[in-house]
């Protein structure tokens, strides 16, 4: 297992190089620059600032200069919040995504692996029926949409639930709400899939005729081998949860990692937009080794190699 594991890390490794330095290069092809929508800022002064961040050299000798920083953990200085680092930045807003991310991937895999499993049990019957509409209407209404809706209806409406920030616990309730909305429907659809292919297997009728417990057969027997595909899916949506996402938190006005990047994007802060998206990729490859290592837990068919 140890040389899987470090096999899987060096294919991260380059991975996230590879991720880094696509970013870089198409970063520097979008028109623009990040000092054109400084207000009053004359041809000189717009030169020394380009200088003072490396910007007037040719583009090959600052994406040297950016690999080497960042094999030293340096991911530069934030171009549009002066003063401030990308690493200090990613290092106290971040915390403010995971924790709503966190909440949100709970809420997904412990309503969605249960709505699955009764679905798979209740095939073609009024509960399957009812499930599978709300697992497609929840995936197919996009995020803004149902984030609008939640604050029209709750906030504005019934004043029930505040709409800014993460001041209170009930300030998460709309967010983790909408947040959670996509996954665990999606969720919920992958679980009664390879549910309703399990519970079809040969030790399954076995366990049946044995006179097994509904219960025990799908929630010990079943779910064991049924949660693979779930197990697979939860690896990434934990890190994009994790990092943020872009359009909730900026509705919400919520100050994580997501709500920084989509300013950095629209300010052209590059180094805020290179050291959110290394940080995001990182994670993705983490978070899927993990996922490998797990298999060999959950199913001990299953060998790394």
């Amino acid at each position: 297992m140890a040389k899987y594991i470090v096999k899987r890390i060096l294919f991260g490794i380059a991975t996230a190089f590879i991720v880094a330095t696509l970013t870089f290069f198409i970063m520097n092809l979008v028109p623009g620059g990040p000092f054109l929508s400084e207000k009053a800022v004359t041809p000189a002064a717009q030169e020394a600032l380009e200088a003072k961040y490396g910007l007037d050299k040719p583009l090959f000798q600052q994406y040297l200069t950016y690999m080497n920083d960042l094999l030293h953990g340096d991911l530069g200085d934030s171009l549009k919040k002066r003063g401030f680092t990308v690493n200090r930045i990613i290092e106290t807003k971040f915390p403010v995504s995971a924790k709503l991310g966190g909440i949100a991937m709970l809420v997904a895999f412990f309503l969605g692996v249960p709505l699955g499993c009764i679905a798979a049990y209740k095939r073609s019957k009024l509960v399957d029926n009812i499930i599978i509409v709300f697992s497609t209407a929840g995936i197919a209404i996009p995020s803004f949409l149902s984030s609008t809706l939640l604050m029209y209806i709750f906030s504005t409406k019934l004043g029930l639930l505040p709409s800014l920030g993460l001041s209170e616990p009930k300030s998460y309730i709309m967010p983790v709400i909408a947040l959670a909305l996509y996954p665990t429907c999606y969720i919920a659809r992958l679980m009664r899939s390879s549910m309703l292919d399990v519970i079809g297997q040969d030790y399954m009728r076995t366990a049946r005729a044995k006179g097994v417990s509904t219960f025990l057969m799908i929630f010990k027997h079943a779910l064991r081998n049924a949660i693979l595909p779930v197990v697979t899916y939860m690896g990434p949506l934990l890190a994009s949860l994790m990092t943020g996402s872009f359009i909730i938190e900026k509705i919400f006005t919520i100050p994580g990692l997501g709500h920084e990047f989509v300013g950095a994007i629209t300010s052209r802060d590059y180094p805020l937009i290179m050291g959110t998206t290394i940080f995001l990729a990182t994670f993705i490859i983490i978070m899927n080794v993990v996922v490998d290592i797990l298999y060999a837990f959950i199913d001990p068919r299953i060998k790394l190699k």
